[in-house]
């Protein structure tokens, strides 16, 4: 084995690294969002400092909630000379946006759900507004 193959980590040992599952890391090849350089002698995937680097990168930026696509262009940017900061915040707006879009959907839900959980504690008998809700709802197809 070479020094320079010695340098680098097998996709287990990478894994551990940053933090993500080696699943995560197969996939990252697959997309060619994360294609490590080198393999070994048998095939086997083996990960440098710099492909560590981006898949500790990707690994914050996932934790942060950015889909796969926003991450290949917040990594591409990462990664360019000639990077631009409003590229960078422009995609990063968007996310933002995202996020309050589902926020106000969950805080909508969450008002509904309280409601037909004070409708079912105060009711009698055995009609149950929470089922009833989700029996309408199936069937008119929400």
């Amino acid at each position: 084995m070479t020094t320079a193959i010695q340098e680098h980590l097998t996709i287990a040992k990478a894994s551990k690294v940053c933090g993500l599952p080696v699943k995560t890391l197969r996939y990252y090849d697959e997309i060619d969002l994360v294609r490590p350089k080198h393999r070994s002698a048998a095939g086997y995937r083996l990960y440098g400092s710099e492909d560590l680097k981006r898949l500790q990168f990707l690994q914050r930026a996932r934790s942060f909630g950015f889909s796969i696509e926003a991450c290949r262009d917040l990594l591409s940017l990462h990664v360019s000379t000639t990077r631009d900061r409003h590229e960078v915040r422009a995609i990063a707006e968007h996310h933002l946006q995202e996020i309050n879009t589902r926020l106000d959907a969950l805080t909508a839900l969450k008002s509904q759900l309280e409601g037909l959980i004070t409708e079912c504690r105060s009711g009698q008998g055995r009609e149950c507004p929470i089922l009833t809700e989700l029996e309408d709802g199936a069937a008119q197809g929400t």
